[in-house]
């Protein structure tokens, strides 16, 4: 079973399930990836920050599946804003690849590069150690500069708010081909990706499942439309809810039944919501339900609606 393919503004095609890789462990990312391949995932999203890509690296290449069948993502990480083709170099040689599908800024946050710590820069005060002299669009035009080198085929955000991409949307030579965001049923954002349709740019949502014993398995709403299906899980509903919303999902596990079901399930759900039901569950943060999970200190106002403005 293998997932649809969703076209991006370079003409590009991407699965629309891709296996996540933030959080898991070194000895248990390679056995993952591999597995996931082996049973039909043809994405695969890392990070040069999850600290894996070594691993990663080595489960595609156990996986047999020739690396022009798998597309790639990774991000450039926030002490690298200066340094963006040396972070991707480190990526493409932990992954053992030539080229990445697509390259990702992580965060729309540059920090100090020479500070107490090469991945979380830390002040005297406890807060993150910011390069507030970085302009995000001068990171954009050397990503831009990394898809004339022939290293990435495409380039995106993460955690790309309508602010950021109102920055930078004026002076890119490249339109972003996608912005990876929290997206699931308690945070959908719905105005913003309508804001990104309007652009070209494509929603991928981390995390769609919400976070670890995540509210979002046991949500009534999304268990009743399971039920209603003949759906094996709440959970396919919340993976084919987005599916349905042209986002690609990347759902995260090292558990090769939850591998295997998230993408049977997703697929199942895809193929049974109806336009009703994707209207009941677009309403559901809406009537009470809202919440983030991924909501790090970073003490800079991103533009985000539902994320609290940080008081200097």
């Amino acid at each position: 079973m293998s997932s649809p393919l969703i076209t991006l503004n370079n003409g590009q095609t991407i699965p629309a399930i891709g296996l996540g890789t933030w959080q898991s462990k070194p000895n248990e990312v390679a056995r993952a990836v591999e597995y996931a391949l082996k049973a039909g995932y043809r994405h695969i999203d890392c990070a040069w920050a999850y600290g894996n890509e070594k691993e990663v690296g080595e489960g595609l290449r156990a996986s047999g599946v020739p690396r022009e069948e798998v597309f790639i993502t990774s991000k450039l990480w926030g002490t690298y804003h200066r340094r963006v083709e040396q972070c991707l170099d480190q990526t493409l040689a932990n992954l053992g690849t030539t080229y990445l599908d697509l390259y990702l800024v992580h965060w729309p946050i540059a920090m100090n590069p020479n500070g107490n710590h090469p991945v979380m820069p830390m002040l005297p005060n406890g807060n993150r150690d910011i390069d507030d002299s970085r302009d995000i669009r001068d990171t954009w035009k050397d990503m831009e500069a990394m898809v004339t080198t022939g290293k990435v085929k495409a380039i995106g955000g993460s955690n790309f708010s309508q602010k950021t991409l109102e920055k930078i949307l004026p002076t890119a030579e490249i339109i972003p081909a996608v912005n990876q965001l929290e997206i699931h049923l308690y945070n959908p954002q719905l105005e913003l990706l309508d804001y990104m349709k309007s652009k070209g740019i494509v929603p991928q949502a981390y995390s769609p499942l919400g976070s670890t014993n995540s509210p979002l398995f046991v949500d009534e709403t999304a268990t009743e439309i399971a039920k209603k299906h003949g759906l094996k899980s709440t959970s396919d509903v919340l993976l084919g809810y987005l599916l349905a919303k042209d986002a690609v999902i990347l759902p995260k596990s090292v558990t090769p039944s939850r591998i295997e079901s998230n993408l049977t399930g997703a697929l199942e759900a895809y193929s049974a919501l109806t336009p009703e039901d994707i209207k009941v569950l677009d309403g559901v943060a809406a009537g009470g339900k809202q919440k983030r999970f991924i909501m790090p200190p970073w003490g800079i106002d991103l533009g985000f609606d539902n994320w609290p403005v940080p008081t200097k």
